[in-house]
């Protein structure tokens, strides 16, 4: 077994995890827990055959013009937090499924199987884009894992993205730093470099960068608020974010770069004054609360201060105490968060003050409760007690000077004091008299796991020499050789062991005189929370950028066009004065081009004196046509036909606005137009400025002679234009095609969230008798042809998609004759209230932009991302590249068919019966929805034949709106 093997089966599980909780529902953890186990046991394979003692290292190339590559390296660190993501996500998975409720739980599943092979794939990263693009799916993770806490979540899930999303933001500067300073993103050599001792200051920025990135993450001040806001989360979350998820994330980040920061002041200053402050603040504000989940949430803070201020110290057994207290802070605080969960469960509170004599009524919760308590306030023979014993020593032999030595030492006592007495006041709802209706014990399937990772406790802290390996392979990673882990309960008469003592002294202190301490605590401690500061910055960020577009919140179009027109002339002109203006070269303009031109000229001369809506679309769409022609005889095929077939839809689409909006434009001032006439010449002579100075008929440029004389050679094909989308800027055209299908999900949520203008009534009137009445009558001919040309157009757009490589056509161009299509039998049916699509338009855009990046991930099997593949089938040239052009070819249409059905149809008139037989039987918008409420279906509510749609079954019915025609006196329009 490989790394690669290991993260793609991480990747593998995720959808996986999907179709599990959709079919198993809660019991999915079950089967996903021994997953992660049988990837925590190939990582354990992977590190045992290892060659190298220093690790294993793994190389796929992906971006290799770049130098960037999908570098895995296993060394002692990786190996210690890859364990922590995998072991313990199986813990809580498993104890998932009897803390969840009956039914369907594939988002929740889903997204914590994501976190963890995001995390996998951050602690194996050799690489630094690697590195930051695993960081930054861990904030997503966590992000949409707050949010699907319902509506109380949505806010607490802002805040953290906006904080972590912040650090993202450091460590992508610091990234860049190093690329461009090293001048490769491969991690272990970016860390060996000579350049941190050769540039000072550049480590220096760097340090600060690193640390500000692992601080949002890690929750230290001032950033700490996000963690303790996050407890809306439910508590598998929490458990799984606290112990070894998210927030050990900027723990192993620090650790990662102790070995080329350890002896840059600024790095070991920041870490441990910020450090401490953390763990003394995050204790304070811990035993402030009530909430078994909240204090637990502030303890979190105050542990991962404790780890900060331990990193900063840089010495050798530093790393040693950082590892250690590591894996105890994983195992006693997921304990005590399922402890927690399985108390609320079953109490159906986590308030301390409401809580008592758990220990008769739930003595197995209450026996793990006090070993992972007791772990966590550091008493032996506990492992958390060998992991504070090791930061204090840490502390205690620190290169710093004597009173800064004892300052530390100090602050650290005093926070480990409170850590004492905060972990005894969870102990409080265990002892005292039961109430009537106490909480029964949980079933051993709900306590296994917390048993499980409760009992490690006291099993590595007298056997700890059983983690010496491991950990002294972390420590080795960070500090190198020179420190070795003895993980004993006795290490004689030492300082750490007499700050040891002065804790407990401390805690029994704070302990026994709780009532003054709680009334000293109960007032408020602080001005402001931190949580109302991050809100300040995020209401303060809108108010901004509110400021920021209010010049262009118009709908007055001159607005939005006079910035870019202005930029034009002005880039035209500077250009004209300080470019050489080339002479004109090539061959002379043809009859045909002058024929055209002067067409394009009368063209517009007509639109500027347009006064209608109709006729304006009617000129455009000539002007159109003929600049189709245009490309057709200047060669450039494919341009001209999607142009062509743009031309075509873009009618198509606004003629659907046409009846929503004034049939004729507003009159303006005569000044206003002669100003407009001049922007428009001004803008016109500036692009054509640019087309003469930048191409003028120079001949080709040395790129488009590479794509013409190597396109087949290098693709296969002979269409250049087609092998350029699809082959050699294929992620340029991966970029436009999600641009395109956010766009079109763009039209649908805008339509649905806002309506649409109401139609407003024909002013064409008609006799009773006249066959433009009846729109089934009228529209006999159009549906004819529909029924004989939509097969027709439907094999053409599929023919022109596979012939693209070779000839004109492709993704793009069969889309467009595909969607034309599509609204020829959109036209045909008799009433628009009925012209729903069925096809699922919204899953076609997805599906579009996720075929196209699955074809480029197979691009990595030849070394790059989006690579085509060539293959032989038959005694045929089969490329993916045409696998790529469906994805097009899925989202265009899904776009077009979105705007056709969202715009066609006023959602404001009730539908009419559907006929046997009619074209309103074959389209419309989606399938029925399946409902799974017991909502009656009565003749009322949905007549027999009706069309609805998922939205119509939900959504009251709305009054019928006025008729036109009986508004004017005249008799009401029938039906057809």
């Amino acid at each position: 077994m490989s790394l690669l093997v290991i993260l793609a089966l991480a990747v593998l599980l995720v959808p996986a995890a999907g179709v599990l909780g959709r079919l198993a529902g809660r019991d999915a953890g079950w089967p996903l827990a021994a997953g992660l186990l049988a990837l925590a046991g190939g990582l354990g394979v992977v590190w045992n055959d290892r060659t190298d003692p220093e690790g294993v290292l793994q190389q796929v190339p992906w971006m290799p013009t770049l130098g960037i590559s999908l570098h895995l390296r296993l060394d002692g660190l990786g190996l210690l937090f890859g364990l922590l993501v995998l072991v313990i996500g199986a813990v809580v998975l498993a104890w998932s499924s009897r803390y969840l409720g009956d039914g369907g739980h594939a988002s929740f599943y889903t997204l914590m199987t994501f976190f963890a092979a995001a995390m996998l794939a951050l602690v194996l990263a050799d690489d630094l884009v690697v590195l930051f693009v695993a960081w930054e799916l861990t904030t997503l993770c966590s992000f949409l894992l707050i949010a699907r806490s319902g509506p109380e979540g949505r806010d607490p899930a802002i805040r953290t993205f906006l904080v972590t999303a912040a650090g993202g933001l450091c460590l992508l500067t610091a990234v860049a730093v190093m690329w461009a300073a090293t001048g490769t993103t491969r991690l272990s050599a970016v860390l060996a470099d000579g350049v941190w001792d050769a540039s000072p200051g550049l480590a220096a920025v760097v340090a600060v960068l690193v640390a500000l990135a692992a601080f949002t993450k890690s929750a230290q001040f001032p950033f700490h608020a996000w963690l303790p806001d996050a407890m809306v989360a439910i508590t598998p979350v929490s458990a799984y974010l606290h112990a070894a998820a998210m927030v050990k994330a900027g723990i192993y980040l620090m650790l990662r770069f102790t070995e080329a920061l350890h002896a840059v002041p600024v790095w070991n200053v920041l870490l441990v004054s910020v450090g401490l402050l953390t763990a003394l603040l995050g204790a304070v504000l811990a035993l402030q609360r009530h909430d078994l989940k909240e204090l637990l949430a502030y303890s979190t803070v105050s542990q991962l201060g404790f780890l900060t201020a331990t990193i900063g110290i840089g010495t050798e057994y530093a790393a040693v105490g950082a590892a250690v207290h590591v894996a105890a802070h994983a195992l006693f605080k997921a304990a005590l968060f399922m402890a927690v969960g399985v108390i609320d469960h079953q109490a159906g509170t986590r308030d301390l003050r409401a809580l008592s004599g758990l220990a008769r009524t739930m003595p197995v919760t209450a026996g793990t409760m006090v070993l992972a308590a007791a772990s966590m306030a550091g008493l032996p023979p506990l492992f958390g007690f060998v992991s504070k014993e090791a930061m204090f020593k840490a502390m205690a032999h620190g290169p710093a000077p004597a009173a800064a030595a004892w300052l530390v030492g100090a602050a650290a006592v005093l926070a480990a004091a409170c850590t004492f007495a905060y972990s005894a006041r969870m102990l409080t709802v265990l002892p005292g008299r039961a109430p009537a209706d106490a909480p029964r014990e949980a079933s051993a399937a709900f306590l296994a796991p917390v048993a499980v990772v409760a009992l490690a406790g006291p099993v590595l802290g007298l056997a700890g020499a059983a983690a010496e390996p491991l950990l002294g392979a972390a420590s080795t990673a960070v500090a190198g050789d020179g420190a070795e882990p003895h993980l004993g309960l006795w290490h004689g008469w030492s300082p750490e062991l007499f700050m040891s003592l002065t804790v407990f002294v401390l805690g029994g202190v704070l302990v026994l005189g709780r009532r003054p301490v709680d009334r000293v605590l109960g007032r408020r401690s602080f001005p402001v929370t931190g949580v109302a500061v991050v809100e300040a910055f995020r209401r303060g960020s809108i108010s901004l950028g509110e400021q920021v577009g209010r010049p262009t919140r118009s709908d007055v179009p001159r607005r939005h066009l006079m910035p870019p027109v202005v930029a034009l002339v002005a880039l035209a002109a500077v250009g004209l004065l300080t470019v050489e203006v080339p002479g004109l070269y090539g061959d002379p303009s043809t009859l045909t081009d002058w024929v055209l031109l002067v067409l394009v000229l009368i063209g517009v001369a007509l639109a500027l004196r347009a006064r209608s809506r109709v006729g304006l679309l009617t000129i455009a769409g000539d002007v159109g046509f003929a600049v189709a022609l245009w490309f057709y005889a200047l060669g450039a095929t494919d341009v001209a036909l999607t142009q062509l077939l743009v031309e075509v839809l873009t009618v198509v689409v606004i003629v659907l606005l046409l009846n929503r909006l004034p049939s004729t434009f507003h009159r303006t001032g005569e000044v206003r137009g002669w100003v407009a006439a001049a922007v428009a010449v001004l803008a016109g002579a500036g692009a054509a400025a640019a087309t003469w100075l930048l191409t003028d008929r120079r001949g080709l440029s040395p790129a488009g002679r590479y794509f013409l004389e190597q396109g087949e050679e290098q693709t296969g094909g002979t269409n250049v234009v087609n092998t350029i989308l699809v082959d050699f800027r294929a992620l340029d055209t991966l970029g436009e095609l999600t641009v395109l299908g956010v766009a079109g999900l763009a039209i649908v949520v805008a339509i649905e969230s806002r309506g649409l203008l109401p139609k407003r009534p024909s002013p064409i009137t008609e006799p009773d008798d006249s066959p433009i009445r009846s729109p089934r009558e009228n529209m006999v001919v159009l549906r004819v042809t529909a029924r004989t040309l939509g097969p027709v157009i439907v094999v053409l757009s599929l023919f022109f998609l596979l012939r693209g490589h070779d000839a004109p056509g492709g993704g793009f161009i069969s889309a467009l004759i595909g969607a034309a299509g599509i609204a020829l039998v959109y036209l045909t049916a008799a009433d628009d209230r009925v012209s729903r699509m069925r096809l699922p338009y919204t899953q076609f855009i997805g599906a579009g932009v996720v075929v196209a990046v699955v074809v480029g991930l197979l691009g990595l099997l030849e070394g790059s991302f989006l690579r085509p593949l060539h293959v032989d089938v038959l005694g045929l040239k089969v490329t993916t590249a045409l696998v790529f052009d469906v994805g097009v070819y899925l989202a265009v249409v899904g776009v077009i068919v979105a705007a056709i059905s969202r715009l066609g149809v006023d959602e404001k008139e009730p539908l009419p019966l559907r006929r046997a037989g009619s074209v309103s039987s074959v389209l419309r918008s989606e399938p029925p929805a399946r409902s799974t409420t017991s909502r009656p279906h009565s003749s009322e509510t949905a007549p027999a034949g009706t069309v609805h749609d998922e939205q119509d079954r939900t959504r009251p019915p709305l009054p019928e709106r006025p008729d036109p025609f009986r508004a004017a006196g005249r008799a009401p329009r029938k039906e057809p």
